[in-house]
């Protein structure tokens, strides 16, 4: 039987001076043990999503559930919940705080109330494992975007979260540092921490996900599979997201010949090339 790590139920969420809500009675569960992805167009709800889940914000209606237990929103609870549910955000920037890396990466620990020689233990284990030993010292506003987004989650992982969750992590990065990134969430993911990830790079997603959920309006339509998803194809249609090129190729493999695959994979660069 699937065990959930956390659960919506029939969630509603409205920001102040809004006319309209960004989540319409959501009911979405994460599957633990996942590698799990969120997509939609924009305005979707995503990132409102995330904020939820990390209990930066508070529904106004519905439920929203960790482990079997409603979410409390004291002081404490709060505390303890994003220690289990780490949030990377899509700009690096909103989440670095301190001067230098170390530091960086000590804050959240410090801010437990933890001895000493455990935060050093645990930051010198997240230098190590992040790759990010030879700029401890360095400050932070020296650093490059994918060395900022490797401390963002660094800062996040010290913590030893059972779920992370990640707003567009590849947004900005080049290939070599989206390469990089992922080799680091796969490492993460293989350490038994259950991920979702939010992205508009549908080609990564269907490549690197297990289960997809797909949001519009602030509602969940369509869950699953990678390739029960994509296989949706009029609903995909409908939503403006594109079918990734991987799938329309594997799936044209078992229904027609060789010239047919090349018109879609010329159709496909056609479309990733216009307005240039």
């Amino acid at each position: 039987m699937q065990e959930y790590l956390l659960e919506f139920e029939e969630v509603d969420y409205t920001y102040i001076n809004a006319k309209n809500k960004v989540l319409h009675g959501l009911t979405l569960r994460i599957p633990k043990g996942k590698k799990c992805a969120l997509i939609g167009q924009n305005g979707c709800g995503k990132t409102t999503f995330f904020l939820l889940s990390n209990g930066l914000y508070k529904p106004q209606s519905g439920k929203i559930i960790w482990q079997g237990k409603a979410l409390d929103y004291n002081r404490k609870s709060l505390m303890q919940l994003r220690q289990k549910v780490g949030l990377i955000f899509q700009d690096p920037e909103q989440q670095l705080v301190a001067s230098t890396v170390e530091e960086d990466i000590s804050y959240g620990l410090c801010n437990l109330g933890l001895p000493e020689t455990e935060i050093k233990a645990r930051v010198e284990q997240a230098l190590v494992e992040f790759g990010l030993t030879e700029l401890a010292q360095r400050p932070v506003h020296h650093m490059s975007l994918g060395q900022k987004k490797r401390v963002s989650i660094a800062d996040v992982m010290v913590l030893q979260p059972e779920l992370l969750l990640l707003d567009e992590p590849t947004a900005y990065l080049d290939k070599l540092h989206t390469r990089n990134l992922m080799a680091t969430l796969k490492k993460i993911h293989g350490s038994g921490t259950t991920i979702l990830m939010a992205s508009h790079d549908l080609d990564l997603i269907y490549r690197w996900a297990d289960w997809v959920f797909v949001m519009d309006s602030g509602r969940l339509v369509l869950e699953g599979k990678p390739q029960f998803v994509f296989n949706q194809r009029q609903l995909m249609d409908e939503l403006q997201l594109e079918i990734p090129l991987i799938h329309d190729m594997l799936s044209t493999l078992q229904l027609t010949d060789e010239k047919a695959i090349l018109e879609i994979l010329k159709q496909q660069i056609s479309n990733q090339f216009q307005g240039f």
